[in-house]
């Protein structure tokens, strides 16, 4: 029986990923700021099949709480194969660019409650376990229009590369996924076109992505090759583009 972590579990995408290992027969430990959205997920994993699930209210930014909720989780799961990090805001670029409070608070949200949360996880994982993160393909290069969101994405994306790097000799695997363009609840507002994916479907890239122990995994994939040729645009271009 695999025994699943989920920060962030309201999230569209971390509920399709419980989803799938609720029909797995998995035992889940949800994490999350809104409790009654959290016992409705855990009832219904139940019914499609899931051995357990639990519930857990946290805000991420609230570092104090982070090892009380890691200590219930393993207590209640009797130890982690698989944690994910999923929780995160759409900062609003405009608003940021007017206030350092809100630039911070919103860095605070994407970039340093997922580096806390990774740094205590860690050093609790056995060999054959993952810790995987939800980060975005604006952290590859930092853009006008999202550069807030971007860099904390960005500085989770670093920060997961050094850890996959000092845990994998243990035997511990850590997965960097990087979005592409979701149609989430967070991105109702925006005019979906042609590179839009589904939560589904990227829930199941993640999936398949742990089963196969990567350690980063772009989604759907060709995003890899879209971030390929934006990040080889050289400076001077890139600076005059509007993107």
């Amino acid at each position: 029986m695999t025994r699943v972590l989920i920060i962030g579990a309201g999230s569209a995408i971390a509920e399709a990923v419980a989803r799938i290992y609720a029909a797995r027969g998995a035992s889940l430990f949800l994490v999350g700021r809104d409790r009654e959205r959290l016992a409705a997920i855990a009832a219904d994993l139940r019914v499609r099949g899931a051995a357990g699930a639990e519930v857990h209210a946290m805000d991420a930014n609230a570092f104090e709480q982070h090892a009380a909720m890691l200590d219930a989780a393993w207590a209640r799961l009797g130890g982690v194969d698989l944690a994910l990090i999923a929780h995160g805001t759409l900062s609003d670029q405009k608003a940021c660019e007017g206030s350092a409070a809100l630039t911070l608070a919103e860095f605070s949200t994407n970039g340093l409650s997922p580096i806390a949360l990774a740094t205590a996880i860690a050093p609790r994982l056995a060999a054959g376990a993952t810790l995987a993160a939800i980060s975005s393909v604006a952290g590859d290069r930092g853009r006008a229009s999202n550069y807030v969101y971007g860099s904390a994405k960005a500085a989770v994306s670093a920060f997961f590369s050094g850890l996959r790097q000092r845990l994998g000799a243990g035997g511990v695997n850590v997965l960097t996924i990087k979005p592409g363009f979701v149609d989430t609840p967070m991105t109702q507002a925006f005019a979906k076109g042609p590179l839009w994916a589904k939560p589904d479907a990227v829930a199941r890239g993640i999936v398949r992505a742990i089963d196969r122990r990567r350690g980063v995994a772009y989604l759907p994939g060709f995003w890899w090759a879209i971030m390929q040729i934006i990040r080889a645009i050289p400076e001077p271009v890139f600076r005059r583009l509007k993107l």
